[in-house]
């Protein structure tokens, strides 16, 4: 699994962050921190649903 977030579109909602804190972060303004491209198995299912409650859609998951 390889994870790609463009911080260009982020809008700093978070959700990744609630959803999958062991793989995403946010700056002091609140843009998406990717913590590691490429998460242990067991982050799997967070990773993908963080990618698919993400508002602005910056979230990418290539398996």
């Amino acid at each position: 699994m390889r994870v790609i977030v463009d911080k260009e579109l982020c809008i700093g909602a978070g959700q990744c962050v609630v959803t999958a804190p062991d793989v995403f972060d946010q700056d002091d303004d609140g843009i998406v921190e990717l913590l590691t491209d490429s998460p242990a198995e067991g982050d799997r299912d967070a990773v993908k649903e963080a990618e698919h409650v993400c508002p602005a859609r910056v979230i990418s998951v290539e398996d």
